[in-house]
């Protein structure tokens, strides 16, 4: 039987048509881009998560000198969240790269573990994707990931 998949997302072609809080995620991922440690690939990104205690936590992506292995910079945020912030969920996290050609998006492991850390969480992670001038978001992980793995 053929079924559809629709996706609801927000596109905003400046970022200054967002609200308050998320442009100010988005300005938290863009400095943590100063984190990463890109000799490889020269593409360094940033992503901050907004926590339901008000507090923002950022992650950068590291490179190895076993390129390509390494670690984005959603995981590497993620993975600290679940050890040291767990019990403050995520409300929202932002991804933003340097260089900003266009918008940041999360690869498959990514959003694999967005959506892992979305369901023990058991509340929605929105998902804000910026370019240099614009930015998508979505309400929750899971809405990138429609055909994840589950154990």
């Amino acid at each position: 039987m053929k079924q559809q998949l629709n996706i609801a997302y927000e596109h905003y072609d400046s970022i200054e048509q967002m609200n308050e809080a998320d442009c100010d995620l988005i300005m938290a991922a863009r400095k943590a881009t100063a984190q990463s440690y890109a000799p490889y690939s020269k593409f360094k990104v940033g992503a901050a998560a907004r926590l339901k205690s008000g507090r923002i936590i950022t992650g950068a992506n590291r490179e190895s000198e076993v390129y390509p292995s390494g670690l984005c910079a959603e995981r590497s945020l993620l993975f600290m969240h679940q050890s040291n912030y767990a019990d403050d969920a995520i409300e929202a996290i932002a991804i933003a790269s340097n260089p900003a050609p266009s918008e940041c998006y999360p690869c498959g492991a990514c959003r694999q573990t967005l959506v892992d850390v979305e369901s023990r969480q058991q509340t929605p992670i929105r998902v804000i994707m910026a370019g240099q001038s614009s930015a998508t978001m979505v309400e929750k992980a899971e809405v990138l990931m429609p055909f994840r793995f589950k154990l």
